[in-house]
């Protein structure tokens, strides 16, 4: 990869020590995205890597999307909203895009599955991405990494101060990294050009919306 873009507005804090890369005790509340471009620089000095340590939402995702040519996009982002609004502008613009699903409250790797996200199920937050790309006119064309496992309630935990999560749920400190494996194989595959593809099956009002769409034009 000799072209690189980093977008993350979060800074290192003590729970990402189990299982994030840069969470180092002495990097405790630096931005995150400083301390990967540090790391990969480290991997390859001759990288083209463009840093963005923020939070990025409307017409700034757009501006970072049209910041430079995207051979593919993987989409890590754990809140809602601009989650929806990244897949959303990458299947308008016809950017190739990966997305990771949750992780938390998932113990067996070898549950997980990729495919279309169309054909995931038995995952909240894949149904909920779903529904509300539904009402957008998206149907289809985004790599999903997902698990059907489902979470024990024992994992979740309210969460209190922080305006943007109602809970969290615990992490086992593999789950997020083999994810993470997923994600970055369906995008080095197809930038290949190895079409990734699922033999789950879509579901028949997904097909159906799908040809009536193609139909329109």
């Amino acid at each position: 990869m000799g072209h690189l873009t980093v977008v993350d507005g979060d800074r290192i804090h003590p729970t990402n020590l189990n299982r994030q890369l840069p969470a180092l005790l002495p990097d405790m509340g630096r931005l995150k995205a400083e301390v990967m471009a540090e790391r990969l620089l480290a991997v390859n000095p001759a990288l083209d890597l463009a840093v963005f340590p923020e939070y990025v939402k409307d017409q700034r995702m757009i501006e970072i999307l049209e910041s430079r040519p995207f051979n593919y996009v993987v989409d890590a982002i754990d809140t809602l909203s601009p989650k929806i609004y990244l897949l959303y502008h990458c299947v308008n613009r016809s950017l190739p895009v990966v997305s990771a699903m949750g992780s938390g409250g998932k113990l067996d790797p070898m549950r997980l599955k990729i495919c279309d996200i169309s054909q995931t199920y038995q995952c909240p937050l894949a149904d909920v991405l779903r529904k509300r790309l539904h009402k957008l006119g998206v149907y289809t064309g985004i790599q999903a990494v997902f698990s059907p496992e489902p979470v024990p309630e024992h994992a979740v935990r309210a969460t209190e101060g922080e305006p943007n999560k109602k809970s969290t749920v615990g992490t086992v400190s593999y789950m997020p990294s083999i994810v993470g494996c997923l994600c970055a194989s369906v995008a080095i595959r197809e930038i290949c050009g190895q079409k990734v593809e699922s033999d789950l099956p879509v579901p028949a009002s997904v097909r159906k919306k799908i040809q009536q769409m193609k139909a329109c034009f």
